[in-house]
């Protein structure tokens, strides 16, 4: 017996000498928001990233101040572009990008991975991801697509406004019944690339065709609940229930017209009324340049729609949350892209403290919390990666 104790000793003694193995800690909690037009609106004309800007709704100190470690620019490319340009034109705003990075080395690191995300906001950088909105962009070229990820594009939507060759949109007419083979594809070289397959403005149909062919998990980058907000853009319960089953993760889009049925209604009515001077406006502008976008902000801010409180952007959490389940619900604001109509409450992206303090509110645990605000992303971004590995092999 005391020889026993006298084992346990010397081992315990061995343990606290030379240090026992312990699992290791899991790497802090890191918030993503998967898509800002911010770029859209850097072209047209620079502004200081650095500062705390009066204009737009991002810049990297409201990042900071809103805790934000990193976020999707959207290399969003216009449907005018659509087989006449689109790839030069893709090119040109993810250069544009990169420019919206090395110009604030103090603030801001270009990041192709989540080990590089999680690297920037370990030095207290805001990470800048990639993110190609419109397959138009790849002309129907996988070279280009290929092209487009040495770029540093890590994630792109498959459509737009507007169905392409290959792909049908959920705001146009359908022409493929989905996605066509070569839609499928670009689907799965996006696989093996470790391109992130993004679904938000895809049809219905496209969505169950990606859904059937992706060997990784997909996601939407700002789409919000259908049930809520009954636009195409949105997501059905049976679409999202589909996502978790892929082990993908649906972003809630904080536009108030995909957030608020009211909204969305007033929205409709809107563009009915308005039609003729738009008409008018596409006279003038024919290629929807300059001119038609200033004349079509003045008349949205003459027809302003109505208000909604920042609180709807947790009620979609919580019906997706519901549906699909606590791991496959994230962020995707759609700050820059959506004509100033967000939700009181939530102006900028320095405001999303006020969005974590609604989730607690709603009892939702810290790690709850952090799945929502980031995490989720983080999960589905890692097997897409890990994946992308075992394909190339």
């Amino acid at each position: 017996m005391l020889k026993r104790i006298a084992l346990f000793l010397c081992v315990c003694f061995s343990l606290s000498a030379f240090g026992a193995t312990k699992p290791a800690a899991p790497p802090p909690a890191v918030t993503v928001d998967a898509h800002a037009d911010t770029p859209t609106e850097y072209l047209k004309e620079p502004f200081n990233l650095g500062a705390w800007n009066g204009k737009g709704e991002v810049d990297y100190p409201r990042m900071k101040s809103g805790g934000l470690d990193a976020e999707f620019f959207a290399a969003y490319v216009p449907a005018k572009y659509a087989n006449k340009g689109a790839a030069a034109f893709c090119m040109k705003i993810m250069e544009t990008i990169h420019e919206m990075v090395d110009r604030y080395p103090t603030w801001a690191r270009f990041a192709t991975s989540t080990s590089d995300i999680r690297a920037a906001a370990r030095d207290g950088k805001r990470a800048i991801l990639i993110g190609i909105e419109g397959g138009h962009a790849i002309e129907d070229s996988l070279e280009l697509l290929r092209a487009f990820h040495r770029f540093g594009a890590r994630y792109m939507t498959l459509t737009h406004t507007n169905t392409n060759n290959w792909a049908d949109a959920s705001t146009d007419d359908a022409k493929h019944d989905g996605l066509t083979p070569f839609g499928k594809e670009v689907v799965l070289e996006m696989n093996r690339l470790g391109m992130i397959v993004d679904i938000s403005h895809v049809s219905d149909k496209t969505f169950y065709d990606v859904i059937a062919t992706s060997k990784a998990p997909v996601f939407a980058s700002h789409s919000s609940s259908r049930v809520l907000s009954n636009h195409k853009r949105n997501m059905t319960d049976d679409m999202l229930r589909a996502l978790a089953k892929n082990g993908g993760v649906a972003m809630v889009n904080f536009y108030t017209v995909f957030l608020d049925e009211n909204a969305r209604v007033a929205a409709d009515e809107r563009s009915k009324k308005l039609a003729p001077q738009i008409a008018e406006l596409k006279v003038k502008d024919p290629s929807e340049g300059d001119i038609f976008e200033a004349g079509l902000d003045k008349l949205y801010e003459q027809n302003p729609l109505p208000q909604v409180p920042f609180t709807r952007i947790a009620d979609h959490i919580d019906h997706m949350v519901k549906v699909a389940g606590i791991d496959h619900v994230g962020i995707g604001s759609d700050f820059d892209g959506i004509s100033g109509n967000h939700p009181v409450g939530m102006e900028d992206v320095s405001k999303l403290p006020a969005l974590r303090a609604e989730l607690k509110k709603r009892g939702y645990s810290d790690e709850d919390v952090r799945k929502v605000m980031g995490e989720n992303f983080m999960r589905v971004f890692s097997e897409v990666e890990r994946i992308s590995r075992e394909m190339s092999k």
